[in-house]
């Protein structure tokens, strides 16, 4: 009987062990995650004719800055998810006689915000959908000066792709 009272506690304890191990919580590489919008810059007098930007930087009194890039027409952009609109300042530099002059534009992006439950272990994704222009929700960009005496260097701006799903295409095009 003591034979059999011991073999059975061993198991139970064999048991227990083995319940209590908890499936490993890694988000598989590759799995989807909240997209960035993508912004190209193209030539104003030609919408046809992409554009790279020089001496060019952006940042957020929310996240950090993010550049210098040089030499390149695409950035992508995070956008926050506690809120329903994101400011950038986008500073363009020229370069005259050997020195770098900037001029800084201020652009909010407004937005709706959906979550999306992928799995224990990766959570939420956020989507995001820029506001229709309709006059009913602000504008999808706005678009204003910083104080430099400069003037805005964005000329104007198309959206390509309201919902941001995925970071495959392209969202916003900006002239300059």
């Amino acid at each position: 009987m003591k034979k059999i009272i011991t073999v059975f506690l061993l198991a139970l304890l064999t048991a227990v062990g083995f319940w209590s191990c908890e499936k490993d919580d890694i988000c598989a590489e590759g799995t989807a995650t909240t997209p960035s919008l993508i912004i190209e810059f193209y030539n104003r007098d030609n919408h046809t004719d992409p554009k790279n930007v020089t001496y060019f930087s952006y940042f957020s009194a929310d996240l950090d800055t993010i550049g210098p890039i040089n030499g390149t027409n695409h950035i992508e952009v995070p956008l926050r998810t506690d809120t329903t609109a994101t400011t950038w300042n986008f500073r363009l530099g020229t370069s005259q006689l050997g020195e770098i002059n900037y001029n800084n534009d201020v652009i909010t992006f407004n937005y709706e915000t959906k979550e999306l439950y992928i799995s224990r272990a990766c959570g939420f994704k956020s989507y995001f959908t820029l506001n229709p222009q309709n006059g009913t929700a602000p504008n999808p960009l706005v678009i204003e000066d910083s104080e430099d005496e400069e003037g805005l260097w964005i000329q104007e701006y198309t959206i390509e792709e309201s919902n941001i799903e995925n970071e495959d295409e392209v969202h916003v095009k900006i002239y300059f």
